[in-house]
C-alpha cells in the first residue's frame, strides 16, 4: 500500500507543479512536495537514505536542467529565480522523483536495462507533456535535439540514481510490501 501511496503522491506533485508553472505559479508544487516529503520520510524504512537522495537529486536537477537552458535547448515557464538557471519548480520535481527511488521505482533497482529504457522514454515524455499540454517548458531547438538530450540525461541518471539508492539502503530492493 505504501508503494501505491508513493506513486499517487508523486503523480499529484508532478501535476500540481507542472500545471502551476504553466499557469504562472512557480511555487505551486512546494506545498505538495512538503506533504509528500513529510509523509515519505515518516513511513520510510530508510529516511536518511531518502533525505540524502533528495539533496543529490536537487543538485543533479539543477545541473542537468541548467545545462539544457545554457545549451539553448529548452526554456521553462516561470523561471524563478533566474532564466539562466533551472527554475525552482523543476527542482521540486527532481526532489519528488528522488522520493520514488526506494519506493514506487524500487522494482527497477536490479533491472539496469529496464531502468535505462524507463529513463530514455519517461524523461522526454514528461518534458513533452509538461510543454505541450501544460505550457511549462518550451523547446528552443529542433525536437530531435531536445529529445535526444533529455533521453541521454534521463537514460543515464535513472539507473545511476537507482544504484545510489540501493547503496544508501544497503540492499537492492524493497522488503515485502505492507
Amino acid at each position: 500500500m505504501k508503494v501505491i501511496v508513493n506513486l499517487v503522491l508523486f503523480q499529484t506533485l508532478w501535476l500540481c507543479t507542472v500545471a502551476g508553472a504553466g499557469r504562472g505559479y512557480w511555487w505551486a508544487g512546494l506545498p505538495v512536495l512538503a506533504i509528500f516529503a513529510a509523509y515519505q520520510l515518516k513511513v520510510s524504512a530508510w529516511p536518511r537514505a531518502d533525505a540524502t537522495l533528495m539533496l543529490v537529486c536537487a543538485i543533479v536537477g539543477l545541473i542537468a536542467d541548467t545545462l539544457l537552458i545554457q545549451m539553448g535547448l529548452i526554456r521553462f515557464a516561470q523561471p524563478f529565480p533566474s532564466p539562466a538557471l533551472a527554475p525552482v519548480w523543476i527542482i521540486v520535481l527532481w526532489v519528488g522523483f528522488s522520493l520514488t527511488l526506494n519506493h514506487s521505482l524500487a522494482f527497477l533497482k536490479d533491472k539496469a536495462g529496464l531502468a535505462i529504457v524507463f529513463g530514455l522514454l519517461g524523461g522526454p515524455l514528461a518534458y513533452a507533456i509538461a510543454g505541450k499540454v501544460w505550457g511549462a517548458a518550451f523547446f528552443q531547438a529542433p525536437d530531435v535535439y531536445v529529445y535526444g538530450a533529455l533521453a541521454v540525461i534521463w537514460g543515464a541518471m535513472t539507473p545511476l540514481l537507482l544504484s545510489l539508492a540501493s547503496r544508501l539502503v544497503g540492499r537492492p530492493a524493497l522488503p515485502a510490501v505492507s
